[in-house]
């Protein structure tokens, strides 16, 4: 009869743990917001919120207008097609260079492993932007978020 009560107050334990769990981990998830675009870094955090979060059309807004800019829709069928694939990928935004109207951005990507025993791992890449009309706009961004067949003169046989 003792075993039965100890054994049943372990369950509870380990349910009240397990519920305690459940509760922190809805509850203190972080939410991604836009914020202001009024300068490189936030120009690179909103186009990768936007990717994240599937809105192509605002994400769009962001791209350079340069000499052989996507269409909307190649802009989009780049996602479709898996060219540009954020997956499992983490960013974060770091320092900012800018010279006159072009900015480099430091970013820290971190990429996740398909097995449960190891941890993630970084690089470190750069967003480049030029600044059109006051605003910034991207000229390119790393793999997982920019398809290199952007802004590239279409082949001619």
């Amino acid at each position: 009869m003792k075993q039965d009560k100890f054994l049943t107050g372990i369950l509870i334990g380990i349910g009240i743990l397990i519920l305690l769990a459940l509760g922190l981990f809805f509850t203190r998830q972080e939410k991604r917001e836009y914020i202001a675009d009024n300068a490189p870094d936030s120009v690179v955090h909103n186009y990768v919120l936007a990717i994240l979060n599937k809105d192509y059309q605002k994400a769009y807004g962001y791209l350079a207008d340069l000499e052989h800019k996507p269409t909307y829709e190649e802009f989009r069928q780049s996602f479709f097609n898996g060219m540009v694939n954020p997956g499992d990928i983490g960013v974060d935004v770091g320092e900012v260079d800018i010279n006159n109207d072009e900015a480099v951005v430091t970013l820290a990507v971190y990429y996740s492993n398909t097995d449960p025993f190891s941890t993630r791992y970084a690089s470190e890449d750069r967003a480049l932007l030029v600044r059109q009309d006051g605003d910034w706009k991207l000229n390119s961004m790393p793999y997982n978020f920019w398809d290199y067949n952007w802004y590239q003169e279409p082949y001619k046989p």
